[in-house]
């Protein structure tokens, strides 16, 4: 028993060893071959990635904003319509107004003729281009991404978007980029066509913040995490809800096994035999 006992405690360590490697590698990856896998992004604050934290909904409106005036002219938002703005950022009224200021092609009419019309609650977010071929054209053969899952989409989510959009610098000693692209040591392979695009005082907010580059990113990652978890702050409500619900049922349980069985775990049986029994049973 003794040496099972060691045998357990060796196994238990090993294991939460291992475990406690894997996390500390995951956390702070490293390897020789990091300029083709791209720096591993540090890992920031923000507020939703916290166990019960949620999103600023006033960082989801400003990252619109920088969306619309500094992304939207390159990349699309294909899964995301007008009318998931409503209640989140912005107000009926207002995504309202933002969509009609597109034309949509719409039809047939009577005549079997499609009509430009504006722009309603149920249309997704206008596309830069047409087609995938026009957007090749446009951007020197590169395909700019969907951003609709894009914090999903690659490993680090927020946090690699924010040291992406962030981490633009000039290509260290021997490293040559090509003409067209741009060096950016958190993109594999260290060169990207895109190039630097938010820079301080690029948006103006209309709420006052400061428009530096970090608080342009940051709310620009934001909404993109938002749309591609817009159901994030229910979720975690919800998972609240279940925790205390689940925690509550669990002390009744407890209290109830404990009530029930406590008078048959404390009982006492005792057998008394009957007097006289050896002369009982001569008789």
């Amino acid at each position: 028993k003794t040496i099972y006992n060691a045998l357990m405690c060796v196994a238990a360590s090993t294991a939460t060893g291992a475990g406690l490697t894997l996390y500390y590698l995951e956390k702070n990856a490293a390897s020789a071959n990091m300029e083709a896998e791209g720096l591993h992004a540090p890992d920031y604050p923000f507020p939703q990635k916290k166990l019960f934290g949620t999103f600023d909904h006033a960082s989801i409106r400003r990252g619109f904003q920088v969306f619309k005036e500094v992304c939207a002219a390159c990349h699309s938002l294909d899964l995301v319509h007008w009318r998931n703005l409503v209640d989140v950022a912005y107000s009926e009224d207002e995504v309202r107004a933002m969509a009609e200021e597109f034309e949509y092609t719409d039809g047939p009419d009577d005549s079997g003729a499609m009509f430009e019309r504006p722009g309603k609650l149920t249309d997704p977010i206008p596309r830069p281009y047409a087609n995938e071929e026009a957007a090749r054209a446009a951007n020197a053969g590169a395909l700019p991404p969907d951003l609709s899952l894009i914090t999903k989409a690659r490993h680090g989510g927020v946090d690699y978007i924010y040291a992406l959009l962030t981490g633009y610098c000039d290509p260290p000693a021997g490293v040559e980029i090509r003409e067209g692209l741009n060096y950016n040591p958190y993109f594999p392979g260290g060169a990207i066509a895109m190039a630097q695009n938010i820079f301080d005082g690029v948006v103006e907010f209309e709420d006052g913040t400061p428009n530096t580059a970090s608080q342009i990113t940051k709310d620009v990652v934001t909404f993109l995490n938002w749309a591609a978890e817009p159901e994030l702050d229910d979720r975690k409500k919800i998972g609240a809800k279940a925790l205390l619900l689940f925690s509550s049922l669990t002390l009744m349980a407890l209290w109830i096994k404990r009530n029930r069985w406590q008078t048959l775990k404390t009982r006492k049986i005792a057998f008394n035999s009957p007097k006289n029994w050896s002369s009982k049973a001569k008789k």
